[in-house]
């Protein structure tokens, strides 16, 4: 087999394994040796069916022994058939658009901890996200993510008025410019305890208060596992509030292999058959090699 998975010919892998003198001193080989076509450069991968866009992020290249630099992930990236490249920035715009990559989902202004969801935040955050915004229309991003932020003793009521109430100053911006604001579904059992968003029912809520064709979910397939599972009933069931989605495996936040529960592939063929025309981006940290893993997560999810 060779470095892609193709089975060599018979004649090709007998003619490379014999020794090249005694292949040369054949009389009957002879011709036919003089008749292989030269070496070709190695393949970057086998081209993708694209009825998913896929994309990637910095954690998928985490390579701790020797980090890669932004221009080189782009690259291979690139390579193997990589569409988007998620939370980045104005900055990293010009490294994606050598590469032809699109930024599939802008970091906005607010965190995790400390999102929306606290009015005090408010006025940092907003003059922000304002400008996240017009760079991702000035960069041909779709997406500007957005957090809740952690509960620390707002009540989830309170919290998704304050959310509806801030989202709604802001999202005719985004109209405005063509940027839809993505709102991240993580959980709060195991990565982010406290985090408010943490739930589909949640976030669905927030999007029809909100009411605002620029105002969708990030659906981490990953984070709603372990909060909900019945993944693939949930999405067929609120697709029009999801703008995006990132996965990774389950346990572990890795790569998709057989030590993780979630099956990749149906899901990823579920979404093609809603006519998603969003990005899926990976977002796991490889235990194995970075390149070799994007390349099989890139597999599964092309359906």
């Amino acid at each position: 087999m060779d470095e892609f998975g193709l089975p060599a010919s018979r004649l090709g892998y007998s003619l490379l394994s014999m020794n090249r003198r005694d292949l040369l001193r054949s009389s009957v080989l002879t011709p036919l040796v003089a008749a292989l076509p030269a070496a070709a450069p190695a393949a970057s991968a086998a081209p993708l069916r694209g009825r998913l866009k896929q994309g990637v992020t910095r954690g998928c290249f985490r390579r701790p022994s020797n980090p890669m630099s932004l221009d080189e992930m782009c690259r291979i990236a690139a390579q193997v058939g990589v569409q988007g490249f998620d939370l980045v920035t104005a900055r990293d715009f010009p490294t994606l658009k050598k590469y032809g990559l699109v930024p599939s989902m802008v970091s906005g202004a607010s965190g995790i901890k400390k999102g929306i969801n606290d009015p005090n935040n408010h006025a940092e955050i907003e003059p922000k996200l304002r400008q996240a915004i017009r760079d991702a229309e000035g960069g041909g991003a779709p997406n500007v993510i957005v957090m809740a932020g952690d509960r620390e003793g707002i009540s989830d009521e309170k919290g998704m008025e304050t959310c509806a109430a801030f989202l709604k100053k802001v999202v005719g911006e985004a109209e405005d410019r063509g940027v839809t604001l993505c709102m991240e579904l993580l959980n709060s059992k195991v990565d982010h305890p406290g985090y408010m968003c943490d739930r589909t029912a949640w976030g669905v809520e927030l999007c029809k208060r909100v009411d605002s064709p620029r105002f969708k979910l990030l659906y981490d397939i990953y984070h709603m596992q372990i909060m909900e599972g019945d993944i693939i009933r949930t999405i067929r069931e609120n697709i029009q509030y999801i703008g995006h989605f990132h996965t990774a495996g389950n346990p572990g936040r890795n790569e998709f292999d057989e030590n993780q529960e979630l099956n990749y592939r149906p899901i990823a063929q579920a979404i093609a058959d809603l006519g998603f025309t969003g990005f899926l981006s990976h977002e796991y940290g490889p235990k194995t090699d970075p390149v070799e893993s994007l390349k099989e997560a890139l597999r599964i999810c092309d359906v």
